[in-house]
């Protein structure tokens, strides 16, 4: 779902920067006024770094044409909270915008939005926080309840959140007077399409989540362990360097393996009509949308920096290029998690008096 900067006319690439920065500036005045366990650093840093490696991997979705991927930011709410969880998606996003190339710089606020903000806030607070404080299945043990209500959670936060998210582009889109789209025509590409990658997240979502409830589940947020009948399993350095292995393999190894389909925003555009699929809106993939001197000015920026674009080696087709992506794309992202939360002094390790 990352935008191009030829989908958004300058006034409205600004305004979503604007937006995004507000959310941004509340999150961080909210975690300096919030005391929180520093056990929170290395859990941020590396499910950071796995949302970065699972977003590298394009599933296909069958007899579409199309290809969806992760966003996460559902994943890191439940794991850090949504104000930590919207400052890590906004590490990843602009990470992947300088660095490889993946959506427009000018885009960048817009993105944050359409992917970060409704998973990380809306998905938290209208989906994630209610079903877990709910008494549903409440007629089941109090571990099979808790596991059921992560798995439910997860799933329809996801779907939608994706759903507000592809909407956002069709309205942003919109207004930013691009005649080729129509709003009606783009939305009912949008929708659909969002909604099956928005399943699929969602059971990779829940599958991540119910393997940290099994091993410590007073990690993830709203998690109800005060009939101490759920107990850690494995030490927390133990879950760390699982999710730090599965890290690699995702971004090292399966990103080999991603789909070729272009995603739900691009089939949207472009269609697939070499594979034998419908063109949808039709638009040129090396002319489309509006051109300007900011996105000119953006793109210029993005060439000096983009050392690896695309994910791959520059003029080059081999497949080391995606893995040696995959693995400095997740270190970066750790490391720059880390750093901000340091510098920022977020999580700090709580008070004697307090933690008992």
């Amino acid at each position: 779902m990352h935008m191009a900067d030829a989908l958004l006319a300058p006034a409205v690439a600004a305004t979503m920067y604007v937006a995004s920065g507000a959310v941004a500036g509340v999150s961080v005045h909210k975690l300096r006024k919030d005391e929180d366990d520093s056990k929170k650093l290395p859990v941020m840093a590396v499910t950071a770094a796995l949302v970065f490696a699972g977003q590298m991997i394009n599933y296909t979705i069958p007899g579409t044409g199309s290809s969806g991927h992760m966003c996460g930011g559902m994943m890191l709410s439940a794991l850090l909270g949504p104000q930590a969880g919207f400052l890590s998606m906004i590490v990843i996003l602009t990470i992947q915008c300088l660095f490889f190339g993946d959506g427009g710089l000018l885009a960048l606020g817009a993105n944050i939005w359409n992917m970060a903000f409704y998973g990380c806030f809306v998905g938290y607070y209208l989906i994630w926080r209610p079903i877990m404080k709910s008494n549903w299945f409440c007629k089941s043990t109090p571990k099979a309840a808790q596991r059921a209500k992560i798995i439910l959670a997860s799933i329809i936060g996801c779907i939608v959140t994706l759903q507000l998210g592809a909407f956002s582009v069709v309205v942003e889109t919109s207004l930013s007077g691009i005649t080729e789209l129509p709003f009606d025509a783009f939305c009912a590409l949008m929708q659909p399409i969002h909604l099956a990658i928005g399943l699929i997240e969602g059971l990779i979502t829940a599958a991540v989540l119910t393997f940290v409830y099994e091993s410590r589940p007073e990690i993830i947020k709203d998690v109800d362990t005060s009939d101490g009948k759920v107990e850690n399993k494995r030490p927390l350095k133990t879950v760390i360097v699982i999710l730090a292995v599965l890290v690699v393999l995702v971004g090292g190894v399966l990103s080999l393996f991603a789909s070729s389909n272009p995603d739900g925003l691009e089939w949207a555009l472009f269609g697939n009509s070499d594979a034998g699929y419908s063109d949808n809106m039709g638009l040129d993939e090396e002319d489309f949308g509006i051109a300007s001197g900011a996105a000119d000015k953006a793109a210029s920026i993005q060439e000096s920096t983009a050392f690896l674009p695309d994910y791959a080696f520059s003029d080059s087709d081999s497949a080391a290029g995606t893995t040696v992506s995959g693995l400095v794309g997740a270190a970066m992202v750790a490391v720059v998690a880390l750093a901000i939360c340091a510098i920022g002094g977020f999580f700090k390790k709580k008070n004697s008096s307090k933690a008992k």
